[in-house]
């Protein structure tokens, strides 16, 4: 390690291989916290190149637990975080709301690493209990249309770095390659990332993927489509920009999407949106990022149609319908 980070200090990049070695070096436990905080430390102030993000995905995707929902082609919704707004759980409802329009979700979390509740914090506050039991994720994908897998179980080699990153306190490369190390290999994702940089980066990987995808950001700095500035998409087909107005809805405050100071009060607000109890900018913050959502899942369809599904699920109760249904399955 010390060779790599005078070669990092240096500003030298690592090769794909590289670093595959370090990341399967990193979850066998080889380095000690200390390194493993100054290595991390590095891309605090560089960012990380293409081969490096590719090299790292390959080693945590080859250690990770092996699960084939092929059956199901599921979607996975997710962000980066690390943009530093402490939203509410805007991804997490708009999972809910895309399995309760009727569509298979897969998705890949982790607690909260630079906010208050990730959306294992807010699934895990309701009462849900993480596992990779396959009987237990395809029936909950099957009668709820989604499943939930929890990270650490999903890529034990991250148990290693858990400890560094919740006491660096800031976003991290590991943000980066959350989304990426899903062990379902899912064929589309919806992905939100914190600046234009990460879009580009994800942008050029998904190609490489081969997988259907839209990348979200909007300008003032969120990790989804907040409707608090213009938004910038990038999917299979090109690059998009949008205004809240162009969206058909009202621009939001930066404050109106804040998802307090606690688990119990992020949850809370999580609930609310599922009881159709939410602010309209909640619900709308849900509705739009579901409706892209649905959109990544089926490119064929009119945008207006992905909103009009959005909203019947959040109003119907059939979003909540579907989180029910999960929390008992899991249990």
């Amino acid at each position: 390690m010390k060779q790599i980070l005078n070669r990092l200090f240096d500003h030298q990049s690592l090769t794909r291989e590289e670093a595959a070695e370090v990341m399967a070096n990193i979850a066998a436990g080889k380095y000690n916290e200390s390194q493993i905080a100054a290595f991390i430390s590095v891309y605090l102030m560089r960012s990380i190149e293409l081969d490096e993000v590719i090299g790292f995905r390959d080693a945590l995707l080859n250690m990770a637990v092996q699960m084939d929902l092929s059956e199901f082609d599921p979607l996975d919704i997710v962000g980066t975080g690390g943009d530093g707004k402490n939203t509410f759980n805007i991804s997490t409802c708009s999972c809910f709301t895309v399995a309760g329009a009727g569509y298979k979700v897969a998705k890949h979390g982790n607690y909260g690493a630079t906010s208050v509740s990730g959306s294992s914090n807010v699934l895990e506050y309701y009462g849900a209990k993480f596992t990779l039991d396959m009987d237990v994720v395809k029936r909950s994908l099957d009668e709820a249309g989604f499943a939930y897998l929890h990270a650490p179980f999903c890529n034990p080699a991250m148990k290693n770095v858990a400890g560094v990153r919740k006491n660096i306190g800031v976003r991290t490369f590991f943000n980066v390659l959350g989304p990426l190390i899903s062990p379902v290999r899912p064929n589309y994702q919806c992905l939100g990332v914190y600046n234009l940089k990460m879009m580009r980066l994800y942008n050029y990987i998904y190609q490489n993927l081969g997988v259907q995808y839209s990348v979200v950001h909007t300008l003032d700095g969120y990790d989804e489509i907040s409707l608090t500035d213009t938004c910038k998409i990038m999917t299979n087909t090109g690059e998009f920009v949008y205004t809240p107005e162009d969206l058909g809805f009202k621009k939001i405050a930066q404050h109106e999407l804040w998802g307090g100071e606690t688990v119990a009060e992020a949850a809370k607000i999580f609930m609310n949106v599922l009881e159709n109890k939410a602010t309209e900018a909640q619900r709308d913050a849900v509705i739009i990022n579901s409706a892209f959502a649905i959109l990544t899942r089926c490119p064929q369809k009119p945008l207006e149609q992905c909103k009009a599904e959005a909203r019947e699920s959040l109003l119907s109760g059939q979003a909540k319908k579907a989180f029910v249904k999960f929390e008992e399955i899991y249990k």
